[in-house]
C-alpha cells in the first residue's frame, strides 16, 4: 500500500451537516413562510385606524432593516472591491487579454438577451393586452438620459457622496439623509485603482491596506448574509403585503413576459454556453444557487456580490486573481435581467400601450442601448434608471414608467437573480477559454452550504463551498 493511500485510509470522514443547517434550504423555508405570513398579514387587514397590522408592520421592518444593513455596506464595498480588483491584475498573466475577454462575453450575453426580450415583446404584445382604465400612473422618482448619465460620470466629491434635507410642512422638523452615486464611486475606483497598478512598488502599502479593508468589510457582509432568511421572511412578506395579487394580475402578461425571458436567459442560454464549453451545467447551478438564491430576495447584485465572489471562487473554480476582477466588475455593468431582458420588453409595452409603432431603427436602438447603457442600473436596486434612459432614446413617453412601477419589486426579484447567475457564468467561460478554470472545484460534490468551512483564515485558503 502507497503512502498515499495509507494517508487517505487515515483521514476522518468529512461528516455532512443536518440538511436543515443549508443555506438554501433555510432560504427556501423563508420564502414560503415569508408567503403564508404576508397572505395572513393582507388578511387580517389595516387597524381600526387605517395603520397596517402588528404582523405587516413586523414584516416590513425585518424586511427594510435587512435592506438597509446591506446599503450600509455597498460604498465601502465597491470601492474597494473595484480598487482590490483592479491591482490584483498585476497578478494575473494575460491580464488585458482577460479583461477584454470579461467584456466581450459580457457583450455577447447581454446581445443574446435583449434579442430574447424583443422577440418576447413583439410576440406576446403585453401593452396590447392591457385595460388602460384598470392602471393608475404613478410619477417616476428618476428620469435617466444620456445627457444626465455623462455627466452623472463626473465626481461631485471624493466618495460621490450626497446629503439631501427636507422640512415636514407640518411639524417644520428638518431631516437630512446621505445618499451615494454608484456610478461616481466606480469612476473613483477605476482611477485609484489604476493609479495604484501603475505606481508599481510605491502604492504596494496601498494595496496591502485595501485587500486588508476589503477582507474586513466583507466579514461584515458574510455576517448580514448569515441573517439572510430572517431578510427574505420579512422582504417576501412585506412584498405580498403591499402588492397582493391584484396588481400582477393587471399586468399578467407584462409579468408573464419578462419571467419567461427572464428563464430562457438563466435555463436556456446559459446551459447552452456551458455545455458549448465542455461544462457541467448541473454543476454551474448547484455552485452558483446560494448567490442566485440571496439575489432573488435582496434585489442588489452589489449586496450578493461578497457571495457571487465566493461561490465563483470555491464552486466553480474561477482563480481569486482573476475572479476578484471579473465579480465586482460584473456586479457593476453585468446585468442581463436588468438592462437587457427588461428594458427591451418595457419599451415594446409602453409603445404598445400609447398605440404606437416602433420601426427598425428603434430596435436597433434597444440593442444599442442595453449593451452600451448597462452600467446605467450600476448594481442597485431597480432598473427604473435604465427604463427611461431607453425610453427617452427610443422618443417614447416617459408616462409609461409610471405605469410599470406597481409590480416592479416582484419584477426585480427575478432581474436580479439573473443578472448574479450572468456575473458568475461570465468568469466561469472565461477561466475555462484561457485554460485556467479548476476543474476538480468545478466539479466537486457541493456541500450546499457557502458558510460550510468558514472560519478564521476562511478569506485566505480557497477551499470549496
Amino acid at each position: 500500500m502507497s503512502s498515499a493511500t495509507s494517508k487517505n485510509a487515515a483521514a476522518p470522514a468529512k461528516r455532512k451537516k443536518p440538511f436543515y443547517r443549508s443555506f438554501g434550504f433555510q432560504i427556501t423555508i423563508a420564502l414560503v413562510a415569508g408567503v403564508l405570513l404576508g397572505l395572513l398579514a393582507r388578511q387580517l387587514g389595516p387597524d381600526a385606524e387605517g395603520n397596517p397590522n402588528g404582523l405587516a408592520a413586523t414584516l416590513s421592518t425585518i424586511g427594510s432593516g435587512y435592506v438597509t444593513l446591506l446599503r450600509t455596506a455597498v460604498v465601502p464595498l465597491i470601492f474597494l472591491a473595484i480598487v482590490a480588483s483592479i491591482t490584483q491584475l498585476r497578478n494575473v498573466t494575460n491580464a488585458a487579454r482577460l479583461a477584454g475577454q470579461t467584456l466581450l462575453w459580457f457583450g455577447i450575453t447581454a446581445l443574446i438577451a435583449v434579442t430574447i426580450g424583443i422577440v418576447l415583446g413583439v410576440t406576446i404584445q403585453p401593452g396590447a393586452r392591457v385595460d388602460a382604465g384598470q392602471l393608475t400612473p404613478d410619477v417616476p422618482s428618476s428620469v435617466g438620459s444620456w445627457w444626465s448619465f455623462l455627466t452623472g460620470l463626473i465626481p461631485q466629491n471624493f466618495l460621490g457622496l450626497s446629503v439631501s434635507t427636507s422640512i415636514d410642512p407640518e411639524t417644520g422638523a428638518a431631516s437630512s439623509s446621505v445618499g451615494y452615486n454608484v456610478l461616481q464611486i466606480i469612476v473613483i475606483s477605476v482611477a485609484i485603482g489604476i493609479a495604484a497598478l501603475k505606481l508599481g512598488k510605491r502604492a504596494e502599502a496601498f494595496v496591502s491596506f485595501t485587500e486588508s479593508a476589503l477582507k474586513v468589510v466583507q466579514r461584515v457582509l458574510w455576517w448580514i448574509i448569515r441573517i439572510a432568511p430572517i431578510g427574505t421572511l420579512g422582504l417576501i412578506g412585506s412584498a405580498v403585503v403591499t402588492y397582493g395579487w391584484e396588481k400582477l394580475t393587471t399586468l399578467l402578461w407584462f409579468a408573464v413576459a419578462i419571467y419567461i425571458g427572464l428563464a430562457l436567459v438563466l435555463f436556456v442560454v446559459y446551459p447552452v454556453l456551458l455545455k458549448t464549453h465542455g461544462l457541467s451545467v448541473r454543476q454551474y447551478f448547484s455552485g452558483v444557487w446560494p448567490a442566485v438564491q440571496l439575489a432573488f430576495v435582496s434585489r442588489s447584485s452589489i449586496g450578493t456580490l461578497p457571495l457571487t465572489q465566493r461561490v465563483t471562487e470555491r464552486n466553480l473554480g474561477v482563480p481569486r486573481e482573476y475572479a476578484s476582477f471579473a465579480v465586482p466588475f460584473g456586479a457593476t455593468t453585468k446585468m442581463d435581467g436588468c438592462a437587457a431582458i427588461y428594458p427591451a420588453i418595457a419599451a415594446i409595452f409602453v409603445a404598445q400601450f400609447f398605440g404606437l409603432e416602433l420601426n427598425a431603427v428603434q430596435y436597433l436602438l434597444i440593442v444599442v442601448v442595453s449593451v452600451v447603457g448597462s452600467a446605467a442600473t450600476a448594481g442597485t436596486t431597480g432598473a427604473t434608471v435604465m427604463l427611461t434612459l431607453t425610453l427617452s432614446t427610443l422618443g417614447l413617453p416617459l408616462e409609461g414608467v409610471g405605469l410599470l412601477l406597481a409590480i416592479d419589486p416582484i419584477l426585480d426579484m427575478g432581474r436580479t437573480a439573473v443578472n448574479v447567475a450572468g456575473q458568475a457564468l461570465v468568469p466561469t467561460i472565461v477561466a475555462k477559454r484561457e485554460g485556467i478554470l479548476d476543474r476538480e472545484l468545478y466539479d466537486a460534490e457541493r456541500s450546499g452550504d457557502p458558510f460550510a468551512d468558514d472560519s478564521a483564515d476562511e478569506l485566505e485558503t480557497p477551499a470549496r463551498a
